[in-house]
């Protein structure tokens, strides 16, 4: 009978480590939803009265913030639920889910006002300048207080939250967008200005909206974090004293926060496993910095997982 030894090591200090960032998060994105929401309805009827096409996208930019910021505070809300026997991960793909369909938002309303602009280039409409001009000018203090209240959560760990203060980005150049044209309509007559304006707005928000839309469906696709370096990640597992091999390595996020990697290790006989599994987690910690480990450490000729672990590698 031969004898086989199976060691796993789960390491989860996810909940603690990011309990802080969570409640700063969900209040920047429960204030930040109150101020837009309101904003949203002036600046809509605002467009209407002064014939701005640059504030009505501004506006439909506001309410497509308002639909990803409520979206992205449902997540991080929803997303805290408890794993069960039945979702061992939770609910923290909801967050990923949010993103995408925030990015999907982006392109397509920025498609859509890039559309009727073009439309408007040919005979750009009368606009009140002066009263564009007042309406953007509350926009951009709007969006810059709700860009400053955002960027101080952990946007740049968090893909939900990030995409909801691209929304507002797109929203503040819109707003500095159309206080420039309603310039130009003011003192020159420049009523092509307006839809210009919304034009060069259009592009960077699909700009942004690309980047968050082709994030999330490589976190669907359960991709590897970029910055980790799969080859390097196997040298240094190989390096460590004991082990012979490595095989059925995967790498991959739940959310941006929460990355997670196992592997199957050939080891030496008679080496002690236990010593050993620190070693290699805290190589893996080291060089990666995921913390949600499993390792499976097997004899050299231990070759029972061949054919069900292989996955077509």
């Amino acid at each position: 009978m031969s004898h086989n030894h199976t060691h796993e090591y789960h390491g989860d200090g996810h909940s603690h480590g990011h309990s802080h960032a969570h409640n700063a998060n969900k209040k920047a994105l429960t204030i930040s939803f109150c101020l837009i929401a309101g904003f949203m309805v002036v600046e809509f009827i605002g467009g209407i009265l002064t014939n701005s096409l640059a504030l009505l996208s501004d506006a439909g930019h506001m309410l497509s913030d308002s639909v990803a910021l409520g979206l992205s505070l449902a997540a991080l809300i929803f997303g805290q639920r408890a794993a069960t026997v039945d979702k061992t991960y939770g609910y923290k793909r909801f967050e990923i889910l949010a993103a995408l369909l925030n990015g999907i938002a982006l392109v397509v309303l920025s498609i859509y006002i890039l559309y009727e602009a073009i439309m408007r280039l040919s005979s750009p409409p009368d606009v009140i300048g002066k009263g564009m001009i007042i309406i953007s000018t509350i926009g951009l203090i709007i969006n810059i207080i709700v860009a400053w209240i955002l960027s101080r959560g952990e946007t740049k760990e968090n893909l939900n939250v990030k995409s909801a203060f691209m929304h507002v980005i797109g929203d503040l150049l819109g707003s500095v967008g159309a206080i420039i044209a309603a310039l130009l309509i003011i003192f020159f007559g420049w009523y092509i200005a307006d839809p210009i304006a919304s034009m060069i707005v259009s592009v960077l928000v699909l700009y942004s909206g690309w980047h968050i839309l082709k994030d999330s469906v490589n976190i669907l696709m359960e991709s590897k974090p970029s910055n980790i370096d799969t080859e390097h990640v196997i040298q240094s597992i190989k390096s460590i004293e004991g082990v012979i091999d490595i095989h059925d390595l995967h790498i991959w996020m739940i959310t941006q926060e929460f990355q997670s990697l196992t592997t199957h290790l050939a080891v030496s006989d008679g080496i002690d496993r236990d010593v050993l599994l620190t070693k290699v987690t805290e190589a893996i910690k080291k060089e990666t910095g995921i913390t949600h480990i499993t390792v499976q450490m097997e004899g050299h000729n231990f070759q029972t997982c061949v054919h069900t672990c292989d996955m077509g590698h």
